[in-house]
């Protein structure tokens, strides 16, 4: 009889993360479960076998401590998944969006390695690290350089870290997705193609790691807007996106 998967999830208070948790605990995981709102937390892992860590992916000491209790409480990962993260409109014309600038690029980029770091050593061959970048990290977007920026060069991390992880047969698979109906897209206001449930993108996303994906943009319609966008030429791109809808400058909280 084979063993349940013992899976790691940032950002399990609430939106991906929080059904990624769903989706996994639904199929008999033993979950970890870290996120900076321990009421969040304490919502998604009802009903389910999880372990819960109140913490910040910003937070390098934060994580090292819930990674070293998850390994204490369940052992080694099968599966970590960093899907933690910030969205937010950002102008780099306002001296206060210097602090948010920090704040997406440390939850986006830096989030990724405080969350698997710990992790690594005690991994087993077989092992999946997934990485949530996103389709806005293809081109950057007005009004979300911090987010575009955050997403490109996560995407960019998680390429060096696949191949550096390849000897040891641990999977680093980045899933890059469009739109997921969640808090932080509820507050856009612009049309949304293509728009996923959560539920429906952590389905998405545990496809992709039970078959180890290297990269993939979910829905796969979106997948072909990401190809023509990376492609556009730049006197066009500039045309189209100019004057584009932005996102709201909500400080993080």
């Amino acid at each position: 009889m084979n063993e349940p998967l013992r899976v790691f999830i940032t950002g399990a208070s609430s939106g991906l993360g929080a059904a990624l948790a769903r989706h996994y605990g639904a199929a008999g995981a033993q979950l970890g479960l870290a996120g900076r709102r321990l009421d969040g937390l304490q919502n998604t892992a009802t009903g389910w076998n999880a372990h819960l860590y109140q913490a910040d992916v910003r937070d390098a000491a934060a994580m090292q401590q819930a990674a070293a209790a998850f390994l204490n409480d369940v052992g080694a990962p099968d599966i970590v998944i960093a899907a933690a993260g910030i969205s937010v409109g950002t102008l780099t014309e306002f001296a206060e969006d210097a602090p948010v600038f920090r704040a997406v690029m440390d939850a986006n980029v830096l989030g990724l390695v405080h969350t698997f770091q710990p992790f690594i050593g005690a991994m087993q061959p077989g092992g999946v690290l997934c990485g949530i970048s996103s389709v806005a990290g293809i081109r950057g977007l007005p009004g979300g350089g911090a987010y575009s920026a955050s997403k490109a060069a996560a995407t960019i991390y998680l390429e060096a870290l696949r191949l550096e992880l390849k000897a040891r047969d641990i999977a680093v698979v980045t899933v890059a997705p469009g739109y997921i109906d969640t808090p932080m897209t509820r507050v856009n206001p612009y049309a949304m193609p293509f728009r996923m449930t959560a539920q429906t993108a952590a389905a998405k996303v545990a496809r992709c790691i039970a078959h180890r994906r290297r990269f993939t943009v979910i829905p796969w319609q979106m997948a072909w807007v990401a190809r023509m966008l990376k492609w556009l030429p730049i006197p066009v791109y500039d045309a189209v996106f100019e004057k584009a809808p932005r996102k709201p400058r909500n400080l993080p909280t």
